[in-house]
């Protein structure tokens, strides 16, 4: 076996190693603390300096190269290593990127050892890189955004974050992705996503999704989204348009989206060779006798029934006669094995409701224990991912295909995602949506890929989360401070700011020295990325500071007021209840920042020429105040009784400027997204969590008390006004796409 052996403690990081790795899928990944170089066995001979390893992987894994050129390349790769004088690595940066103005790749069409060897010189020196956020080379930041943003290489840097999280001595990839699948072969995979048509996607499903995906793009295969579409009495084609909804907020496109309807006469014509065969049988013993039968390993008593008497009662199943809609068809695996899931399952029982794509047609339908395994042969499904809950049902999807005598498919398993304080039961679900206790399936309380998208979570934070969680067994309920942290990581860099001041709280300053009649000037939205953009901001005389900072304010002390600069404290004027009413200032503009202690927001006091734009900050707690539910647990019995907080605020007229689902900064006070006007017309924000404990500190605990009487969530009104309706038969409710195109 092909094997990489690197430490998570190398300085600087052999990048360009285990990046190549992860691309060409040549070497298996491991980290062990006790090596003190990379280390490449290939084919019996060991590799020990990295550009000779990015080399050798790079030809085992075909990666065309011109020898002249790379040599080039690989040079000036080793004099970066080595550079610390900042105008020589200026200068070769300058260099590459003239060189990549009219080019994808450092050589010919396609990555080549050049590009990795660069990629990781580049990515493992601290100095570069900070000369790189300048933004002073357009095209050197494309190509190494584009390189750092593949799936092999998102995989690559998230195994590096589990090995440096791992205690152990020797840990083979922790988030593994980068291992791939077995027996998986280049150009030849083909993975896919069933979900049932029955309900809105949540963070569960996004997993499974994005892990699908992920293998189908890396074996640069196939991604099938199949509708598990077997019961007629919960679907409906509505629920397909949202489920592709769903898939296209979290970038989430399949190849081909198929029906396990599609294959209806085949299955049907497998249930009649199953019971031909003798490894099926009809049944009509009641279900909870049967479900004690099952428990207790007792065989019922149709198990032996003659293969006449069985396709005699399945053919009443077939026409929904009175008779044989008493029947079902169950699979003669076992009576009494260890594992439960193998004792004669159902795969075939009745249903007269119409199907919303076969009408009529059909009274019988598959299960999904029988359809799964087949409809995967027949598409030509090679690796079958499922969470690991589904491992007792294993050996039955094998006997299936067995039994059949049909190609079999490789499974491969990982662990469900839990959070806590979070239901992803559809049930449950139901509940809050029924009750009133949220407004949607998009509810940012809710987990459902709409939920969390419309809080602000972001799919390059979800699949980054989602890779470092790799194939670990262990089921557990996580804490949502990382995925938030990383989200963070994602929209700070690119996050325009703005300030906002709580307009009950708010307190008149006049600045003595400050402008006599309101100026308007232009600075960056983003003081360390000037590409997103510039905003107007108003000086003047008259402004407002929030009564928290106004509070905080000594006498004669002096303060910094953001994008503007210093003044002096002169007087402070409280009422009885000691809350700020105004205060007067002396603009010091020749004052050191440096010295002052507090940098505060500030808003020109609104005119008709410049004026505030009434804002809604929106905060969230947690549906349930437990961790997490048992089995016997009733969910009324843990409701959060207050979970949203509305504060009303004045903020700067650029906010005017964003689009529903932008992301932003209140600097200060947190990062947002915009979610379009309210009912009252003033600009509603929704706090996004940054990943710190306070911020995701349950406020049903008696240590966090709102401030001020929050909304009660128990009656509201629909978000979407009248076109909201409830579906007779499901009680889901149709919503629009939050994020319009």
């Amino acid at each position: 076996m092909t094997t990489l052996t690197v430490s998570a403690k190398f300085s600087p990081f052999p990048f360009a190693a285990v990046a190549t790795a992860a691309y060409t899928q040549k070497a298996e990944i491991v980290y062990d603390e006790a090596v003190t170089r990379p280390v490449l066995d290939l084919n019996g001979s060991t590799i020990t300096v990295e550009a000779d390893i990015v080399h050798a992987l790079s030809k085992a894994g075909g990666l065309s190269e011109d020898s002249s050129k790379t040599a080039t390349f690989f040079a000036l790769a080793k004099t970066l290593l080595t550079t610390t004088a900042v105008p020589e690595i200026i200068t070769a940066l300058d260099s590459l990127d003239d060189h990549l103005a009219f080019r994808t790749f450092l050589i010919g069409h396609d990555l080549t050892a050049s590009d990795w060897i660069l990629w990781g010189t580049l990515k493992g020196n601290i100095r570069i890189i900070g000369l790189l956020k300048n933004n002073k080379h357009a095209h050197l930041n494309r190509w190494f955004s584009y390189l750092e943003s593949l799936e092999s290489t998102q995989a690559a840097l998230a195994s590096l974050t589990a090995a440096k999280a791992s205690k152990a001595r020797s840990t083979k990839v922790a988030a593994g992705f980068a291992l791939g699948l077995e027996g998986a072969k280049m150009g030849e995979v083909v993975t896919r996503f069933p979900p049932e048509p029955s309900g809105y996607l949540h963070i569960g499903h996004a997993k499974a999704a994005m892990l699908n995906q992920y293998f189908a793009k890396m074996y640069k295969g196939k991604l099938i989204i199949r509708f598990d579409d077997t019961n007629p009495s919960k679907e409906t084609t509505e629920f397909e348009d949202t489920i592709l909804e769903d898939l296209a907020l979290l970038d989430v496109k399949g190849d081909v989206v198929t029906h396990t309807s599609d294959y209806f006469d085949t299955l049907y014509g497998l249930a009649i060779q199953i019971i031909k065969s003798g490894k099926a049988y009809t049944d009509d013993t009641e279900q909870a006798q049967m479900r004690k039968e099952r428990m207790e390993g007792i065989a019922s008593a149709h198990r032996n029934d003659s293969i006449e008497e069985n396709l005699k009662h399945f053919a009443e199943m077939t026409a929904a006669s009175p008779e044989g809609l008493r029947w079902c068809l169950r699979a003669k695996l076992s009576v009494d094995d260890n594992n439960k899931a193998l004792r004669d399952p159902v795969i075939y029982r009745c249903n007269t409701l119409p199907h919303h794509r076969t009408g009529d047609k059909w009274k019988v339908y598959p299960t999904y224990d029988f359809a799964c395994p087949i409809v995967d042969s027949i598409e030509g499904v090679t690796h079958a991912l499922r969470t690991n809950e589904y491992r007792d049902r294993n050996p039955q999807y094998r006997w299936m295909t067995e039994a059949l005598g049909i190609r079999n498919v490789q499974i491969w398993d990982f662990s469900r995602l839990n959070f806590i304080y979070t239901l992803l039961s559809k049930r449950k679900l139901h509940h809050f949506v029924n009750t009133g206790l949220v407004r949607g399936w998009d509810d940012p309380r809710f987990p459902t890929v709409r939920g969390i998208r419309r809080r602000g979570l972001t799919v390059e934070a979800l699949r980054q989360f989602m890779l470092l969680q790799g194939p670990s067994q262990a089921i557990v309920s996580l804490e949502w401070d990382s995925i938030w942290a990383m989200n963070k990581k994602v929209i700070d860099p690119v996050a325009p700011r703005h300030w906002a001041i709580v307009q009950a709280k708010s307190v008149p300053v006049t600045i003595k020295g400050g402008p006599n009649t309101p100026e308007v000037k232009s600075v960056p939205k983003h003081k360390k990325n000037p590409d997103v953009g510039e905003k107007k901001t108003v000086y003047s005389s008259n402004i407002l500071v929030d009564q928290e900072d106004a509070q905080s304010f000594e006498d004669q002390e002096e303060v910094t007021l953001m994008d503007w600069g210093n003044a002096i404290v002169r007087s402070k004027t409280t009422n009885a209840s000691g809350q700020v009413t105004s205060i007067e200032m002396d603009l010091h503009l020749d004052g050191d920042f440096k010295k002052t202690k507090k940098k505060i927001t500030w808003l020109a006091q609104p005119t008709p020429e410049n004026p505030l734009i009434p804002v809604t900050l929106l905060d969230y707690d947690y549906l349930i105040t437990k961790k997490k539910l048992e089995e016997n647990d009733d969910v009324n019995d843990f409701i959060t009784p207050v979970t949203e907080f509305r504060e009303a605020a004045l903020a700067d007229a650029n906010v005017r400027d964003l689009k529903k689902g932008d992301y932003m900064q209140f600097e200060r006070k947190g990062y947002f997204v915009f979610d379009g006007a309210g009912a009252d017309g003033s600009l509603e924000f929704i706090r996004i969590p940054d990943g710190k404990a306070a911020g995701l500190a349950s406020k049903a605990t008696p240590v966090a008390v709102a401030e001020e009487e929050p909304t009660k969530m128990y009656k509201v009104e629909s978000v979407y006004g009248s076109n909201v309706t409830p579906e007779a038969d499901t009680k889901m409710y149709k919503v629009n796409s939050i994020y319009s195109s």
